[in-house]
């Protein structure tokens, strides 16, 4: 059964209606399970949450994309922050939010110490220790740790 498939059976077991437009993998995908494009009705979902996850919380997200979806098409307030979106996602008990993916948390932390006052800043990118200065009290930063790439 190909994605496009998947996402209909649970349209039809779940909300009763069918889904008209494709669905497909999209590796580019971070942060989120999935997203709806109401520009053409197709819906782009991640592959590695269905991995790392499974198929049970795979599932909850799309009941959150066919959310949008179903409300969008029946002229419904589809968006988060909308009370129908709220209830609906409630009643078919889909996710919220995506829990996170082991792959977003392995980007290694940089951490700053001021050498006057001791304030730590965590930081993903390097900085330029004679440019920047302690944002409390103007003292030098140093590098406490080195990334192990």
């Amino acid at each position: 059964m190909n994605l496009t498939d998947y996402i209909r059976q649970v349209s039809l077991d779940d909300f009763g209606k069918s889904f008209k437009h494709r669905a497909q993998w999209n590796t580019r995908l971070r942060s989120t399970g999935g997203r709806f494009f109401p520009k053409d009705g197709h819906l782009d979902f991640n592959p590695k949450v269905y991995q790392e996850l499974g198929l049970e919380v795979f599932r909850k997200i799309v009941r959150h994309e066919l959310c949008h979806y179903h409300l969008y098409y029946e002229g419904k307030g589809y968006k988060h922050k909308d009370l129908a979106f709220k209830e609906l996602l409630k009643e078919v008990d889909g996710l919220r939010f995506v829990p996170p993916l082991s792959t977003a948390s392995q980007t290694p932390a940089l951490v700053y110490k001021c050498y006057s006052c001791g304030q730590p800043y965590q930081r993903k990118r390097r900085i330029d220790t004679k440019r920047y200065r302690c944002g409390l009290c103007h003292g030098k930063l140093i590098l406490k740790n080195q990334p192990k790439d």
